[in-house]
Formats: C-alpha cells, structure tokens, sequence
C-alpha cells in the first residue's frame, strides 16, 4: 500500500499540476480571442461614428452655406430696396430744393410788387384827397354830408323797389302756393298710401279640441291664474268652440301669451313652475324678434347708423297702436310721405325719412310717462346723438316746441295727412289704453309693488307686491290706499276692482 501510494500520490499530482495549467493555458486563448473580437468591434464602431459624423458634419456645412446664402440674396434685395428709396428721396430732395427756389422768386416778387403798390396807393390816396377838397369847394358841401345826402337818397329808393317786388311775388305766391302745395300732396299720398288695419284689444288662440281647455284652466283654476299673473293678460275661457280670448290692452303681452300658450299646449306639460319657465322664454324671444323688426324696418327704409336702442324701439312699435293705427305701419307711412314731400321741395329726403320713421318713439319708452311722448322721442334722439334738425322734427311734430329747420313742418303735416285718412284711427281704443296704463302706473308708484296688471277692460286692478317688502295687513291697507286713489285721481266707467296678491315661494332642487 505504501509502494502504492507513493507511486499514486505523485501522478495525482502530476495530473492535477497538468490540468491546471492546461486550463490556464485554454483560458487565455479564450480571453486573447474575446479581446481580439472586442477590438474588432470596437473598431468597426468607431468607422460607423466616424463615417455618421461625417455625414452629419457634411449636411451641417450644406444648411449652413444654404442659410448664408439666403440672408446674402436677403441683404442685396434690401440694400438694392434702400438704394432705390435713396434715389427716389434724393430725386424728391431736388424737387423741393427747386420748388424752394421758385417760391423764394415768388416771394421777392410779390415783395417788390406791394411795395409797388404800396407807393401807387399813396399816390392815389394823395390825389383823392385833392379831388375830394376840390369838389367841396366847388359844392359847398363836406363828404360826408354829401354821402349822407346819397345814402338817404338810394335808401328811400331801394325801399321802394324792394316794397314793390314783395308786394308781386306776395301776390303770385298767393295765387300758386295752394295749387302747388295741394299738388305735392296729392302726388304723395297716391304713391305712398298703405292699406289700413285697425288694431284691437283681444287676440284669439285657436285650439284643437275642448279638452285642452282644462288643462289650461288646470286644477281649481291654478293654471290659468298662474299664467294671468305671469303675463297680465285676462284669459277668457268659455264656450266658444275650439278659441280660448286673450284680452289685454298691451299687444306685447297679449303676444307673450299668445306664444306661451302655443309652446305649452304642443309640449304638453301645463303647470304653475313650467308655465313660468316658459312665459320668461318667450318673453326673451320677443325681445330678440323687436330687434330683429327694427334692424329690418331699417333696411326697408334705407335709414342706416340708428343707435341699436332706437333701433329695439323701432321694433316696439310694431306691438303698438296709436287711435287703432299700428304705430310702425304709421311711422313708416309718415317717413315716406315726408321723403317725397322733401323731394319735391328739394330738401334732404333722407334726413326727412329718418325724422318721420322716429318721431313717435316717445310713445313707446318707458322712460319717464310723464313727459309729451314728442318732448320724450325728442330727449330720446338726442341721447342717442341724432342730428339736431331730426330731433327739433321729433319734438315739434304736435308743435310742443319750436321749429327751427324745415324738416319740423315736414313730419307735422306727414303726420297729419297718415293719420287723418278716412279709417286709418279710432279714438276710442286709444283713449281706453291711455286709462288702463294710468291705472298701471299708478299702482306701480306704491312701494313694494313689482308688477300691476289692468284686466277685464280695466273692471279690475291686479296688484302683485313681494312678500319680503308687504305683510298680510299692509296688503289689505294698500289695497284701501289704491282704490282711494284711482276714485280720486283717475276717470273711467263703473267700478274697478283691486286685488293686491302676495305669495311666499319656497323653491328647492332634487339632484
């Protein structure tokens, strides 16, 4: 055994020594190889940078040189550009130099010339000065008494030709004034005159079957008090087959309802909150539609630059009546006829137009009632920068004010000849809104009323004030408080009947 390990031991040894260093020997083969590799890599890398550096380097260089020759063609047009403005001042430069020189010939000139002039008005001046001493001694009057003598003379002359010549052209304007005037009318009126439509106080809404009545009148009448009181207009409803009235002096109301009504019977829903809703969107329609009438009545007429508040009050007429006679087919006949009659005359038809279509717009402000609706139009126009002849129209078209262009008896008489046409008014419907509206006004002057409605003809007064600002027993003493005054102050037929109503709402919302 030991002859044996002595043997074993030194060959294992051997053997270990062999493989180790073989593997040593076979490891740096393979490291010198994955470095050679690692090498050729790293080379075939760096002629790829080298070569994309190029490039980018080369594409660089070519923007670049594109670039500078850009701003190089720039540069050469500009300065060709300031070469050429350089020329045309300096050619300019020449021409005022040269004019300079003129004017300065000119002006030596004419300084040689006055003094010229100068010396031969002393001259003369010293000769008239001779004559006139001559002359006064010869007649044995001073100059200024003989001018006196003379002027008194061509006086009493020129005053007796001049009375002579007025007295002819007095007496032929009085034989061809009337014949031309009637003429000019004439000839107006048959170009102008429009057809005549009365206006009245109630609209009907047509229906489609009965049933749709109650819902309109709704449960216990809550529906049809509701939409009265939103738009102030009396609902009648009654036998009239397939026709619900809608009475109001207010056109504008009565069409508010109108509209109101026709979007909640084809919607469908009819109730309190909802008849609400829709009442203060149609209302909001309206407005836009009077803007849209005015800016058209505008166009129509040719009458351009109005102030767009004229302009909506130019729509308002539209839903106007004065003595039955729409108020917008009224001004607008009136501006015609005081075009052409401007025309014939030779004066301005477009200030004449422009003058007649404005001068009823008083009477559909709301700015201060209480004022002339001329004096109001005129106040009106002049706020909205109108010219002063147009508004001195406007105010002395019912000769509430003095005129001072010839524009002012144009509208007078456009005014007159529209509106007294067999048929174009009726008194009796303009007195009758006249008093609806002062019983209005009257009950909106108390505190804490918001709205005021005159309904059945005006038999009854409804009075709608704001919880927040009238209790219970101040409405019953405002209602005492009104009467009292419409018995006073106001004229009108039987009895009227004031309802004062106050409400609490409570409003909330489910989301």
């Amino acid at each position: 055994m030991e002859i044996i390990l002595t043997i074993l031991l030194p060959a294992l040894a051997g053997f270990g020594v062999a493989y180790y260093v073989g593997n040593n020997i076979i490891l740096k083969r393979r490291r010198d190889e994955i470095l050679r590799c690692a090498e050729q890599d790293g080379e075939n890398i760096k002629k790829e940078k080298i070569f994309q550096a190029k490039e980018k380097f080369l594409q660089l260089k070519s923007e670049h040189e594109q670039q500078i020759l850009e701003r190089s063609n720039h540069v050469i047009q500009q300065e060709a550009k300031y070469k050429q403005r350089e020329l045309v001042l300096n050619q300019q430069n020449a021409e005022v130099q040269k004019k300079t020189r003129e004017v300065d010939a000119i002006r030596e000139n004419l300084k040689l010339q006055q003094e010229i002039v100068e010396r031969k008005g002393e001259e003369y001046e010293k000769l008239r000065q001779e004559a006139i001493q001559k002359i006064e001694n010869i007649a044995g009057l001073s100059a200024h008494d003989a001018k006196n003598q003379l002027i008194e003379t061509m006086k009493s002359e020129a005053k007796s030709q001049a009375m002579s010549y007025v007295s002819e052209v007095m007496d032929e304007a009085r034989l061809t004034a009337s014949k031309e005037a009637k003429r000019i009318i004439i000839n107006t009126i048959q170009r102008i005159a429009p057809e005549t439509a009365i206006e009245n106080a109630v609209t009907v809404f047509n229906i489609e079957s009965d049933e749709i009545k109650g819902r309109i009148i709704g449960r216990e009448g809550r529906n049809i008090r509701a939409l009265e009181a939103a738009t102030g207009v009396e609902i009648v409803v009654d036998d009239t087959p397939e026709a619900i009235l809608l009475s109001a002096f207010d056109p504008v109301r009565r069409e508010v309802a109108r509209l109101a009504l026709h979007q909640l019977v084809t919607d469908g829903r009819i109730h309190p909150a909802r008849i609400e809703e829709v009442v203060a969107k149609v209302q909001k329609q309206l407005d836009d539609e009077i803007l849209e009438t005015g800016k058209r009545t505008c166009i129509d007429l040719g009458v351009h630059g109005l102030h767009v508040e004229l302009v909506k009050l130019i729509g308002r007429m539209k839903y106007r009546s004065s003595y039955g006679q729409n108020l917008l087919q009224h001004s607008r006949e009136v501006a015609n006829i005081a075009a052409t009659v401007a025309s014939e005359l030779g004066l301005n038809p477009k200030i004449a137009k422009r003058a007649g279509l404005l001068h009823d717009i008083g009477k559909v402000s709301d700015e201060d009632p209480e004022l002339p609706h001329a004096i109001l139009g005129m106040k009106l126009a002049e706020k909205y920068k109108e010219k002063p002849e147009i508004c001195n129209a406007i105010g002395a078209h019912h000769e509430e004010t003095e005129m001072n262009s010839l524009i002012s008896p144009l509208v007078l008489v456009s005014d007159a000849i529209s509106g007294s046409r067999p048929g174009a008014r009726r008194e009796v419907i303009e007195s009758y809104i006249k008093r609806l509206k002062e019983m209005e006004d009257l009950a909106l002057s108390y505190p804490g009323v918001t709205k005021s409605y005159a309904i059945q003809a005006g038999r009854e007064l409804r009075v709608i004030v704001g919880s927040e600002y009238v209790s219970d027993k101040d409405s019953e003493q405002l209602s005492l408080d009104i009467a009292k005054k419409i018995q006073d102050e106001l004229v009108y037929p039987g009895q009227v009947k004031i309802t004062v109503i106050r409400e609490t709402r409570s409003v909330s919302f489910a989301k």
